[in-house]
């Protein structure tokens, strides 16, 4: 999978994140979310490759990047020092400015990159996700039973690294179905079983609990910054999904942005990128492709 395109491990910020990448045109940063890798990519990456110069890399925690113990504050996975991750490996690459795409846990990464290097991104696609601090606010009964894992990972160590490791392919597996709505038979054989090895592992189950735990803390003084994007934003949901089912994605978007903020909501659950790849890579190449702002 994903054979047209280079692989580096790059030495940046103090970790090792790997990555593939490749093709021709501007470039276009890519970053995915829990539980999966850069291969949530594979099922159009060659066709954008033929508009864009990809970067895919596996966020650190994820994938064959480095998978750091957390610090007692949580503060080396907190979104802040990822979105640095990604700005060290795309300048390592040659790209001081680039589009940015990303969807679940890599959007959030993707909103503070933003925030943070607003020099960096032309262009900010968001997949299937509403602020942190806006679903945090606004939980209640039925949130927190859809996204019991918001509140089930960011436990003190090593409880839900204990509980999930003693049944982590089935942990996986289960997260997958049920946020993709319809079981998992829209992802590929061979992408499975790399989410398999590349989750199934107590380095990467711990790293995983400290990206919850960053979020439910340290990400939240962040975010209560009055800081807002400056790029054009446009988002993905599902309408199946928690974030289509209990939240307003536009207007809680627009919010955190000072340009307007367009979007659409694909028929499907959470998991856009491999559920339903044509209409995203539409929606991509469409977003991509309009001239930028001065």
């Amino acid at each position: 999978m994903l054979r047209n395109f280079s692989t580096a491990q790059c030495e940046v910020n103090g970790v090792t994140i790997h990555c593939r990448h490749g093709g021709t045109g501007p470039p276009l940063l890519l970053l995915h979310g829990f539980p999966q890798t850069h291969l949530i990519w594979h099922k159009i990456a060659d066709r954008l490759a033929e508009h864009y110069t990809l970067v895919m890399p596996d966020l650190r925690g994820y994938g064959d990047s480095s998978k750091p113990p957390g610090e007692t504050d949580h503060a080396n996975y907190s979104k802040r020092i990822m979105a640095q991750d990604m700005v060290e490996l795309m300048a390592a690459l040659g790209h001081r400015q680039f589009r940015l795409c990303a969807h679940d846990r890599g959007a959030r990464v993707a909103h503070r990159l933003a925030l943070d290097h607003p020099q960096a991104v032309r262009k900010l696609m968001l997949i299937d996700i509403a602020p942190t601090l806006t679903m945090y606010d606004a939980t209640d009964k039925a949130f927190a039973t859809l996204y019991y894992h918001w509140f089930m990972l960011i436990q003190p160590a090593p409880l839900p690294e204990t509980l999930i490791g003693n049944s982590a392919r089935f942990f996986l597996e289960f997260t997958l179905g049920g946020w993709g709505s319809h079981g998992t038979d829209f992802i590929d054989a061979d992408a499975m079983a790399e989410y398999r090895r590349c989750f199934c592992n107590p380095a990467a189950i711990h790293a995983a609990c400290e990206d919850y735990r960053a979020s439910a803390g340290i990400d939240l003084e962040h975010d209560r910054s009055p800081k807002k994007i400056a790029c054009p934003l446009h988002l993905v949901w599902g309408k199946h999904g928690v974030v289509g089912r209990l939240f307003e994605p536009l207007a809680n978007w627009q919010e955190k942005c000072h340009a307007p903020v367009s979007g659409s909501a694909f028929a499907a659950g959470h998991f856009i990128p491999e559920q339903s790849p044509e209409l995203l890579l539409a929606e991509m190449l469409d977003f991509f492709s309009q001239p930028d702002s001065d």
